[in-house]
């Protein structure tokens, strides 16, 4: 397997508290293209939130739908593999259990992602689509591997220090 770089995926994003529970975010794409658009995020009546767009779980579960079928879309053009009318479900699931320092802490115990699509090619050729788009999903990748997660903390203006 090759690991030959083709490009680099560069975002920032940057949040602010506008109200309840609301947040606007601000995701700035610098490569391979740039963009940046604003995305709130809200939680229902049950976090005390007001319901006014979409809880970042939403966003999450969006993100990795769209990405797979974004990369299903566009390998299948690149490999030559037509189909019609796809559709990508996913059954997630978190647990909430007590927390050692807060109220609670969040467990993810799986998501299950179904994959429907009528197409003439030959099955091993959409099997190598399916395999090839699951692996170019940056959603799918991240969620697939540790990662490190780093944070910073800045009080009153100070400097800002690793927590």
């Amino acid at each position: 397997m090759s690991k030959d770089k083709v490009f680099d995926v560069v975002f920032t994003s940057h949040g602010v508290c506008v109200g309840k529970m609301r947040n606007e975010v601000t995701n700035t794409a610098h490569q391979p293209f740039q963009v940046s658009r604003m995305l709130a995020t809200d939680e229902g009546k049950f976090q005390g939130g007001e319901d006014t767009s979409p809880t970042p779980l939403e966003f999450f579960l969006t993100g990795l739908v769209g990405c797979l079928m974004t990369q299903i879309r566009v390998f299948g053009r690149r490999m030559k593999v037509e189909f019609d009318d796809l559709e990508v479900t996913c059954d997630a699931r978190w647990v909430a259990h007590k927390g050692d320092i807060g109220p609670y802490e969040a467990s993810p115990v799986g998501f299950d992602i179904g994959i429907t699509m009528n197409s003439d090619a030959p099955e091993p050729d959409i099997h190598k689509l399916i395999e090839a788009s699951r692996r170019a999903c940056f959603v799918e990748a991240t969620l697939a591997q540790a990662n490190e997660i780093t944070h910073s903390l800045r009080i009153n203006a100070g400097e800002p220090q690793a927590v």
